[in-house]
């Protein structure tokens, strides 16, 4: 061997390698072998060369080379192999249940205090001690279960993003958790290539006031991080505070600043909860001592402890009343049939009581008040719930309230007749002896005043709606003066085209639109003006319902973006890219 050679090309031409700096040891690459620390000396090395391995004496020292390249390759396909069946199986196990924490809205310590130690107790009882122990290199501390949350709500809204092309509508609504900083939501519609998608685009925390220019300043941020147009905003829906709505100052005025073209809708779950509202002063009176006589009650808990043993010892069917709130949108329709069931046993409670509420239940006209505002409470919830719902459009939207205003027209021509059958509280009620003349003329004139309030927030529902026949349906269609003769021409094309008719009858209407705009653009393209628009807020307060289900009390210092996205969000994380970008490591 020539003097020019450097020890470490020597200490791989005698076959061997090093497997550590601390302590230093050699490992021979031929045949596995370890030696000791008193064997580094370069003679007892080759030495080990002349007896075991003879046959590789005197070779080519790329011979020596390529059989050390080998070596660690096979060492590096079994690390990989090693890491493939243990580390990567518990990163993505660790992923999966994050997820699962995640969409049940649990606390992410769940999982370290409860979840693992109780699936090693199943494993220990049900398989055997192998299972048991890969159990417990799944990571699921903490802090792993938020980094993976995060990863997930992050890549969520990538995906969103992503999805975003020439045309979206938006849905924002904002709300106050449970320490008061204020949250804003925003839900994105979009076209796709065979239908119209809806998911969360993002929440935000307010910081300081909540201004329309300061709930812009925070959206308008979030475009431009990720590359979005405001011109490729078509509509937006909200609720009208001043803070939305206002002509100056408000969200919609400065979004028109950036985009002239975009379109305001007021959610239509609002407009109907403001049109019902409103009453006369002798239905208010009433719907006011109701909820005294229910806070009496109810917000002393000896009170509730003595009604709800009394309703039993009475054989009521239920045993309790609810509590009044105003936010909530059927919360008027149900403690009001609560306490017109639970009437009589109510009456006996305040007497027993002494209470000056008692009196109101003696009252036979009082109680025919209170009968006709839980009936009709009850049919104004039937619409709110009919309203509510995920995919919903400004089209089907419209001809619920359209339906109730035709109803509401009946029932007020029965009800000046005399016919109460349509609220059969009242009717059971004014079977006994009752004046029936004063009860009449309340009803009639409720009636008359809720449908006048529909009316100023529905302005020509009716109208609106008949003009969107052609989207509804384009085989019944009509000539109509408001589509340009271009698109008349092209929708009677549509409307002979039989294919098109089984696509029709086989999909939604969304499907069968986008479908449609592949062959026919123009056509299509107005057609999904119509569909693209949220009609109302519903998905952002769904939202805030699992807001508050997340941060509460005992978390109200919880960093709520990414836990409500994944918590919420109809798009499921790429786990095959976040397991590729993560790094496996077992719990120690």
């Amino acid at each position: 061997m020539s003097h020019s050679t450097s020890y470490s090309e020597e200490y791989v031409l005698i076959g061997f390698t090093s497997t550590s700096c601390h302590p230093p040891k050699a490992l021979c690459f031929f045949c596995g072998d370890r030696l000791a620390n008193s064997s580094m000396k370069p003679a007892h090395l080759q030495r080990h060369l002349n007896t075991k391995h003879a046959g590789h004496v005197g070779k080519a020292p790329e011979f020596f080379k390529r059989k050390l390249f080998e070596f660690r390759s096979s060492q590096d396909t079994m690390r990989k192999a090693s890491t493939s069946t243990t580390s990567a199986k518990a990163l993505e196990a660790s992923f999966e249940v994050s997820l699962l924490i995640a969409q049940a809205k649990k606390p992410f310590s769940i999982a370290e205090d409860l979840l693992l130690p109780a699936a090693v107790k199943l494993a220990e009882i049900m398989l055997d001690t192998t299972a048991t122990e890969k159990l417990k290199t799944v990571p699921l501390s903490i802090d792993t279960v938020c980094r993976r949350i995060d990863a997930m709500g992050t890549d969520i809204v990538e995906q969103v993003v992503g999805k975003l092309s020439d045309s979206f509508s938006l849905q924002l609504d904002e709300s106050t958790d449970v320490s008061g900083n204020d949250q804003l939501v925003a839900f994105v519609r979009y076209i796709d290539t065979d239908d119209i998608y809806e998911h969360i685009l993002f929440c935000k925390a307010l910081e300081g006031k909540t201004t329309g220019e300061d709930i812009f300043d925070v959206v308008n941020t979030f475009f431009c991080e990720n590359g979005m147009s405001w011109k490729s905003c078509s509509s937006i829906c909200t609720d009208a505070a001043a803070s939305m709505t206002g002509s100056t100052r408000g969200l919609i005025a400065c979004i028109k600043k950036e985009n002239p073209d975009v379109k305001w809708t007021h959610c239509v779950i609002h407009r109907e909860a403001l049109a019902s509202k409103r009453m006369s002063p002798v239905l208010h009176d009433v719907l006011n001592d109701c909820i005294k006589v229910i806070n009496f009650i109810k917000s002393r808990p000896r009170n509730a402890r003595l009604f709800r043993r009394l309703c039993e010892n009475m054989g009521a069917e239920h045993t309790q009343l609810l509590l009044h709130t105003e936010v909530r949108w059927l919360s008027r329709g149900r403690i009001l049939n609560r306490l017109y069931e639970l009437r009589s046993e109510v009456q006996t409670f305040l007497i027993e009581h002494s209470s000056p509420h008692a009196t109101l239940f003696q009252d036979t006209d009082w109680i025919a008040k209170m009968a006709y505002l839980a009936d009709i409470f009850s049919k104004l919830n039937e619409l709110n719930m009919s309203l509510q719902g995920k995919d919903t459009s400004l089209l089907n939207l419209y001809d619920k309230v359209d339906g109730f205003l035709k109803k509401a027209e009946l029932w007020r021509r029965a009800s000046s007749q005399g016919d109460f059958t349509c609220f059969p509280q009242v009717n059971a009620f004014l079977c006994e002896d009752v004046d029936r003349a004063s009860v009449k003329l309340l009803i009639v004139g409720h009636l008359n005043n809720l449908i006048e309030n529909f009316h100023s927030y529905f302005p020509d529902i009716e109208e609106k709606s008949k003009q969107l026949d052609w989207v509804r349906n384009p085989f019944l269609f009509s000539e109509t003066n408001k589509l340009p003769v271009t698109n008349q021409e092209t929708l009677l094309d549509v409307s002979s085209d039989r294919g098109l008719r089984i696509k029709f009858d086989t999909s939604t209407l969304t499907q069968f639109w986008v479908c449609v705009k592949q062959e026919h653009p123009d056509l299509g393209h107005k057609a999904l003006e119509s569909l693209l628009p949220f009609a109302s807020t519903y998905l952002c307060e769904a939202t805030f319902s699992a807001m508050s289900v997340i941060k509460t009390k005992q978390r109200n210092r919880l960093s709520l973006e990414k836990s409500l996205i994944t918590a919420v969000a109809s798009l499921s994380p790429r786990m095959t890219k976040l397991l590729s970008e993560a790094q496996p490591q077992v719990s120690h």
